[in-house]
């Protein structure tokens, strides 16, 4: 990864969110990739080989859920970054037993995702340094 960006695909279906999402983690220092149901999810990991996948778990098409099992059976599959409204502990636990590195609870703040990204890339001391503004609660609207 030395000499180039990380890459982050981002799976939201959120229409705002995504673009939050992605200006904010181009501005951190990542490239992205996006997605907006998991199945389309599924093939921009085939087609773009990203180094990180941040999943939102209640996607159409083919859910999160779905999106982590399918990548489990993978002998090849990038970390997951798990990023949802679901907050239970039940929720943190099934994703844990389907192999998602670690779970971000929306809403959050983008120093607890940028950190929660770095922590899983691989070769983690490449990883991009925070670039601006190290706190911004993001919710589920982009800002005005």
């Amino acid at each position: 990864m030395a000499g180039r960006r990380p890459l982050v695909l981002i799976v939201e279906d959120e229409p705002d969110m995504l673009l939050l999402l992605r200006l904010t983690l181009e501005e951190e220092g990542f490239d992205t990739c996006l997605a907006a149901d998991g199945a389309t999810a599924l093939r921009r990991v085939d087609e773009d080989r990203p180094d990180v996948v941040l999943l939102d778990l209640m996607l159409p098409v083919l859910d999160g859920w779905g999106v982590l099992a399918e990548l489990r059976a993978r002998r090849r599959a990038p970390p997951v970054v798990v990023c949802s409204a679901l907050d239970g502990a039940a929720e943190r636990r099934r994703a844990a037993e389907l192999g998602a590195a670690t779970y971000v609870t929306k809403p959050f703040e983008v120093g607890r995702l940028l950190r929660a990204l770095r922590e899983v890339l691989p070769g983690r001391g490449a990883a991009p340094e925070a670039a601006g503004r190290s706190r911004l609660g993001l919710g589920g609207a982009a800002p005005a």
